[in-house]
């Protein structure tokens, strides 16, 4: 077992040295741990090579869609509105808020990446709120570790709460009350966070004197909601209402408290704003006409669906293409009538569209050679060999690391959805020999595969939206120290609160 362990971690530990130690670019460092994976799976796992290739090619197609036609797509709308004006609008409009750049941070990566995570998921959070940060004069580095680490809880309700929707089904348990216990168990992250954000906005802990009641409630204004909206509504809900109920309460105690003077920019009126902001209002309404909020229309969409066979070993997944209830086809769609509104034309919209292509190739093949590295992984067992060792080796005290199980499966594949269709079964049958609850244990899942700044993917899809191809290895080396903390607080706090409630 611990010879099969030591071989299939190998992938891991290439990604780790060659990103965080000898600092390659994301894009060769992960297409030779896909080399690697595919060499390991047919000579110590014994696959055939014909199997070994087809899992890799299942993870290229999925790296292509949907992950990396919705970060394409979340980047052509911001191009879009950038082009019109629009994002200079929206800018002006935070600026009259505030000028604080810890304010700013907490509105846009915290409160608006999270309501982009909620609605779209994939990277969007990232790729969009990055860009914005950097427009309001921070370091682009800085504005990608703090977007990485801002986008992390609300991940688990991620594009209408499509992670715990994947988790419940693969495990059989009911969504809504795991989905009110994931909230539960994120609730001391949701608080904490924005903390470290106001940190590292300014690189200093003193950072937080003057706005620690704000970053408080910004906090708060996002975990309560969301507790309440999973406890009576199930999994679709927690993320866009915390989001948006955090930013009405961050914008009102800021404008209640703020002594500054008031800043050189003329305050946009609505008809202004609504223009600006009509790609995103799109994006939302269509979102959530096209989820399974609205069945009548989500069943339609959903028909126009390709389902495909790749991996020709066996037990095969069925990889299936929705071409129109996509979030990707979805932002193009709200793009491209919002980038109307704004009045760019059509041909300048294409233009930008073929730039933003253009401008995530290093990005796309970073992010298919990662999916088909996870995927090899899986179709080989070199994932559940790690799991099991694991479980084999902690025994009783596996619950306390269960979130690690979870975070595993994110940095492998950069997708909470992933992880848990990774290890929620592994998950599952863990807290059934143990004897503990199967509910708080595959929910501890969820909450570890929040972790997703560490994820190659996921600093991939930072550094390509802010043009930053080769500096994976600087951003990963700030995440993971931020990224550890976010861990031990997550395991520490789910094991003594889950000792306390009787679940463990």
């Amino acid at each position: 077992m611990w010879i099969r362990f030591a071989i299939a971690l190998l992938p891991i530990v290439w990604l780790i040295i060659s990103l965080g130690v000898m600092r390659m670019p994301a894009a060769r460092a992960c297409v030779i741990g896909l080399i690697l994976t595919m060499v390991l799976a047919v000579f110590s796992f014994k696959v055939p090579v014909l199997d070994t290739a087809s899992g890799a090619l299942e993870g290229i197609i999925m790296g292509i869609w949907p992950i990396m036609f919705v970060i394409v797509m979340a980047l052509f709308a911001y191009n879009v509105t950038t082009e019109s004006g629009g994002m200079e609008i929206i800018q002006n409009m935070l600026a009259t808020i505030s000028t604080d750049k810890r304010i700013i941070v907490l509105i846009i990566a915290w409160g608006f990446g999270g309501f982009l995570e909620s609605i779209a998921g994939f990277g969007t959070a990232v790729a969009i709120a990055a860009g914005i940060l950097i427009a309001f004069g921070l370091d682009p580095i800085r504005a990608s570790v703090i977007s990485l680490i801002a986008n992390t809880t609300a991940t688990a309700f991620g594009a209408i709460g499509l992670p715990v929707l994947t988790l419940a089904e693969v495990t059989g348990l009911h969504q809504e009350k795991l989905s009110f216990i994931v909230t539960l168990q994120l609730s001391i992250l949701v608080i904490l966070v924005p903390f470290i954000l106001v940190i590292l906005t300014e690189g200093s802990i003193k950072a937080i004197k003057g706005v620690g009641f704000i970053t408080l409630m910004s906090g708060l204004g996002m975990a309560i909601p969301q507790v309440i909206a999973a406890k009576f509504v199930g999994a679709e809900l927690p993320a866009i209402v915390g989001s948006l109920c955090s930013i009405a309460i961050t914008v009102l105690l800021t404008r209640w408290h703020d002594d500054e003077e008031e800043p050189d920019v003329l305050r946009p009126n609505a008809k202004e704003m609504l223009k600006a902001c009509s790609p995103f209002i799109l994006v939302f309404i269509f979102v959530i006409f096209a989820s399974s909020l609205v069945p009548a229309v989500n069943d339609v969409l959903n028909k126009v669906t390709t389902n495909l066979v790749v991996y020709t070993g066996k037990n095969p997944n069925t990889l299936s293409i929705s071409w129109l209830s996509s979030p990707g086809t979805l932002i193009f769609v709200a793009t491209l009538i919002g980038g109307a509104i704004q009045g760019v034309s059509l041909k300048k919209m294409m233009q930008i569209l073929g730039q933003s292509i253009k401008s995530v190739w290093k990005t796309t093949i970073t992010v298919c050679a990662i999916v088909g590295l996870a995927k090899v992984m899986v179709y080989a067992g070199m994932t559940n060999a790690l799991a099991v060792a694991l479980v084999g080796l902690l025994g009783p005290v596996y619950p306390l690391f269960a979130p690690l199980i979870g975070a595993l499966g994110t940095f492998l594949t950069g997708s909470a959805t992933s992880a848990n269709v990774l290890f929620g079964n592994l998950q599952y049958t863990a807290a059934t020999d143990l004897g503990v609850s199967k509910y708080w244990v595959v929910a501890s899942n969820m909450t570890g595969a929040t972790a997703g700044m560490l994820s190659p993917q996921n600093i991939a899809v930072a550094t390509g939206s802010i043009n930053r191809e080769g500096d994976e290895g600087e951003i990963l080396k700030e995440t993971v120290k931020w990224g550890g903390l976010y861990l031990v607080v997550c395991c520490v706090f789910l094991y003594i609160v889950g000792l306390v409630a009787g679940m463990i």
